[in-house]
């Protein structure tokens, strides 16, 4: 008979100070016991772009370690939920070894993630791939999202862990308005992120959307990872200030918030949590 254990459980929203507004995670606690196979089956069981398990760290700078789960597979590295697992572990007793900071330890290596008030925010991973697209991928995209060569301003690989590359397009508003063809994306295996400016006078400085057929869903809600690939691309290229502030998840009905600030040459990736679920899963 298969043993079952009961372990603390979160379920959260990252990038949102409102349940229900941002990118939701499920956050299973001590999770040292459960396996691989485990793993991956509650992933695709809470159905949510990703799911983590919280294990000791096996590095002693870290506070601790995640493990990262969408219902496609296992990710090295993602944004929200590096924050939204910091959240978890810290409303869970976690104690980090510095006060201002914690150390989060997953397949990438290790992440630093601060905290300000009630915002949390991770460094910005190096890019692993950077450079422009070949120009038969641009195409490619392009005819996916049934654009105009001319509707794309700039193209970008931004790859820090998940695989992103990027179109600049020309408005906020044509990135709202895009839909994709979610087969041709897939069959291209890549995940496309795509940004595009505000009208002056709005809240946040660009509309970003994020598509990721290949990991079992469609579009992710708000994206850390994208959006510290991007950050480090704009800001690189002047293309963005050092302190501005992201929308996302708007034609999905969120109001995702993601607050870059570069600080010499440390991009943060930070947002709020909410919490929506704490309680105990049994797992076997």
């Amino acid at each position: 008979m298969t043993s079952r254990r009961t372990h603390r459980f979160h379920q959260l929203d990252v990038f949102s100070s409102q349940p229900m507004r941002g990118n939701p995670l499920a956050v299973v606690h001590e999770a040292q016991s459960v396996s691989d196979d485990t793993m991956a089956a509650f992933a695709r069981w809470t159905n949510l772009s990703e799911t983590t398990f919280l294990l000791p760290p096996t590095d002693p700078l870290a506070d601790y370690r995640v493990r990262i789960f969408t219902p496609g597979g296992e990710l090295p590295f993602a944004g929200h939920p590096t924050l939204g697992s910091c959240q978890a572990w810290l409303w869970a007793g976690g104690q980090p070894q510095c006060a201002d900071e914690v150390v989060q330890e997953c397949g990438i290596g290790l992440v630093r993630i601060r905290r300000s008030g009630s915002r949390l925010a991770f460094a910005a991973p190096p890019l692993r791939r950077t450079g422009p697209l070949a120009p038969p991928d641009r195409v490619a995209l392009q005819q996916a999202l049934g654009l105009k060569p001319d509707d794309i301003l700039r193209d970008q690989w931004v790859d820090n862990g998940p695989g992103w590359c990027a179109l600049m397009l020309r408005s906020a508003e044509q990135v709202r308005a895009l839909q994709p063809d979610m087969s041709a994306l897939s069959a291209l295996q890549v995940k496309l992120g795509v940004i595009g400016p505000q009208d002056a006078g709005a809240d946040t400085l660009f509309e970003v959307r994020a598509f990721v057929p290949t990991l079992g869903i469609g579009e992710d809600p708000v994206t850390g990872s994208l959006n510290a690939g991007l950050a480090q691309w704009l800001t690189g290229a002047a293309l963005a200030p050092a302190h501005y502030v992201v929308a996302q998840g708007t034609v999905l009905g969120r109001q995702g918030r993601v607050h870059v600030d570069r600080v010499d040459d440390t991009i943060w990736i930070g947002g709020e949590v909410a919490g929506c679920v704490d309680g105990h899963v049994v797992l076997p």
